[in-house]
C-alpha cells in the first residue's frame, strides 16, 4: 500500500507514481527467484490505483508501469483518492487551481 501527492501542478501521474514508489520502498522479496517460476520475469503484478476522478482522464498508466523494474503489470484505475484544498495557486508552480492531488495505490503479487 502506498499513497503520493502533487501539491502543486495537478499532476495526477506525479501523484500516481509516487504512490506507486511508495508501496513498494519498503519491500524485498529476495526469494522470488526460488519461489516464482521464471523468477522476476515470471512475476505478474496487479497494481490498483485510487484517483480522483476529476483528474484520472490526465493519468499516463505507462509512466506508472515503468516505476515496477520488473514482472507482468495489470493497473486497475478505480475512483478513490483525494482532492485536498492548498490553499493557494501559484502560476509559477503550474497551479490551475488550489488543488492538491491524492492517489492511494495498491500492489498484488502473484505468478
Amino acid at each position: 500500500m502506498g499513497f503520493g501527492n502533487d501539491g502543486h501542478g495537478q499532476n495526477v501521474t506525479k501523484a500516481a507514481t509516487r504512490a506507486a514508489r511508495n508501496s513498494i520502498e519498503f519491500n524485498s522479496i529476495p526469494s522470488i527467484r526460488t519461489l516464482v517460476p521464471g523468477g522476476y520475469e515470471g512475476l505478474k503484478l496487479q497494481i490498483i490505483l485510487a484517483v480522483p476522478p476529476k483528474y484520472q482522464k490526465d493519468l499516463d498508466l505507462e509512466a506508472v508501469k515503468n516505476v515496477f523494474p520488473y514482472g507482468a503489470k495489470e493497473v486497475v484505475v478505480q475512483d478513490g483518492g483525494m482532492i485536498a484544498p492548498s490553499g493557494i495557486a501559484i502560476e509559477r508552480l503550474g497551479d490551475k487551481n488550489e488543488d492538491m492531488v491524492v492517489v492511494c495505490c495498491s500492489v498484488t503479487v502473484g505468478y
